[in-house]
């Protein structure tokens, strides 16, 4: 363990501080931090918006859930201190955690569990997860500190999915204002959002556990820019940066000031083509596009080597994975006979639209030049992370292709939305994909995900990337970063100076 720097009298520590960086006093008083990240979230409340930002900044520390997912991705208790479960996986009991309060002062109960999720799968909620609370077909309080769900079917990831941002449990009375006055039962309070700047949170001396948590204040930074985010860990304005762009890795990796984790994730990159738009409606003409590209030279341009080439919505390590990268494979050869076999007279023009992480920005560019070369102009639009929220993600959904990654471990029921933003439609993949959901055993269930990744990729329903290594820098000193992230937080309760 490294040695404690020595304790300076307290005038010597006010003159010492006095021209210090914010992430310099953070260190001198070991009470507080400095994070930053690429993207601010649109608000507070993970139960109304799609933005993952808002996660990495309320998820365990202002709002908790049922059950807590760990860097492992193993489920553990949170709110609830066990369950059961029914042998056809149907029904949960779950026993919570007593003594627990709102930071407004309201006790948590069975009755706030159930107002939480009928409100998450309510016909007004725009819950992301809208789905699995709407699959729930009863939410009983039985008593203060018992809740039994019923769901209409099984899902074998349900208890994943409880401890999930979307699953957060909101006090009745101050749900509503909640993006921008978050209430929950967590270690932390919203102290201040500086919008376009940063949000800082402070310790709530009214958590169950306060004794536990080591720093009183914690500030989250908002750093787009590639060059910005290196000269700000650099500088010591920021102790840590998850997910920082790995372009900067080269700078941190031989100083001893830092310590650089590199993360496995659950996440896949993708180029999102719209299903419901000529000529890309054609199955020939996304596997066109799909094999126009090279996962590996977009690995190297977008990510700078950190990713692993995938080629369905599912990544190597994952429960059934099957490696499916041969049936789009890169041949520009072969997408030129599949454009001239649909019909399409090239030069095609597509649009695409680049939200602002350095992996979309740096990524089209290098995915563009490939899809020339095969007679394909893909005209970058560059849009604000609202613009792509509203335009592309959500609303008309207007765009060709477009560049994101989807963080969630397990999303492939994305595939069965209706109106889902990339527009993709099967029959089959229902029928497989409530096989797998409603088949209790093991076995089969690893089966019919590999028969869902293989119908995925020959439908081409998107360009699949690559799974994503995340990157973290920060101060030697800071201890408790999660080693691999199933799941996109900060875990502030886990963090301490060394």
């Amino acid at each position: 363990m490294l040695k404690r720097r020595t304790v300076l009298t307290q005038s010597a520590a006010l003159a010492a501080l006095a021209g210090a960086p914010l992430g310099a006093i953070a260190q001198g008083r070991k009470d507080a931090v400095v994070l930053a990240m690429a993207l601010e979230p649109p608000g507070l409340d993970p139960t109304a918006g799609a933005a993952s930002a808002i996660a990495e900044i309320t998820q365990y520390n202002i709002y908790e859930t049922l059950t807590k997912i760990n860097a492992d991705g193993s489920v553990t208790p949170l709110l609830a201190d066990r369950w059961e479960v029914s042998p056809d996986l149907r029904t949960y009991t779950f026993r919570l955690r007593k003594g627990v309060k709102f930071q407004n002062g309201e006790p948590f109960t069975a009755a706030t569990v159930k107002f939480a999720f009928e409100r998450a799968g309510a016909e007004k909620s725009t819950n992301k997860d809208k789905r699995t609370f709407a699959s729930m077909e009863t939410v009983q309080a039985v008593d203060d500190h018992t809740v039994v769900i019923v769901n209409k079917e099984l899902d074998p990831d349900f208890l994943f999915l409880m401890g999930q941002a979307t699953a957060v449990i909101v006090e009745p009375k101050s749900a509503d204002a909640n993006a921008t006055k978050p209430v929950g039962t967590g270690p932390y309070k919203l102290e201040n959002w500086v919008k376009g700047s940063s949000v800082t949170l402070t310790k709530w001396d009214g958590f169950r556990d306060a004794a536990k948590v080591k720093l009183k204040r914690a500030t989250f930074r908002f750093i787009a820019d590639p060059a910005a985010q290196v000269a700000a860990l650099l500088a010591g304005d920021v102790d840590a940066f998850p997910r920082v762009t790995p372009r900067s890795v080269s700078q941190f990796q031989n100083n001893p000031k830092f310590q650089v984790v590199v993360s496995g994730s659950r996440a896949k990159t993708v180029l999102a083509m719209n299903n419901k738009k000529k000529p890309l409606d054609d199955v020939r003409v996304r596997r066109a596009v799909a094999m126009a590209i090279d996962r590996k030279a977009v690995i190297q341009g977008a990510g700078d080597g950190f990713g692993v080439p995938i080629g369905s919505h599912y990544v190597p390590g994952a429960f059934g994975y099957v490696d499916t990268t041969g049936v789009n494979p890169y041949n520009p050869e072969q997408a030129r006979r599949l454009l001239k076999e649909a019909g399409v007279t090239t030069p095609l023009e597509l649009s695409l639209v680049l939200p602002p992480p350095p992996y979309a920005r740096q990524g089209g560019e290098v995915i563009a030049a490939q899809l020339a070369k095969v007679g394909i102009n893909a005209k970058l639009q560059n849009v604000e992370w609202a613009q792509w929220l509203a335009n592309t993600y959500g609303g008309p959904h207007n765009y060709d292709l477009t560049i994101v990654s989807h963080v969630e471990p397990f999303d492939l029921g994305n595939f069965d939305k209706p109106g889902y933003y990339w527009g993709y439609e099967s029959p089959k993949f229902k029928e497989l994909y409530n096989k797998y959901k409603t088949s209790p055993r093991e076995a089969d269930r690893k089966k019919l995900i590999g028969d869902i990744q293989r119908l995925l990729a020959q439908d081409c329903a998107l360009g699949w990337l690559y799974q994503p290594q995340w990157v973290t820098v920060a101060n030697k000193n800071i201890k408790g970063l999660w080693k691999d992230m199933p799941i996109f937080v900060n875990d502030l309760a886990a963090l301490s100076w060394a």
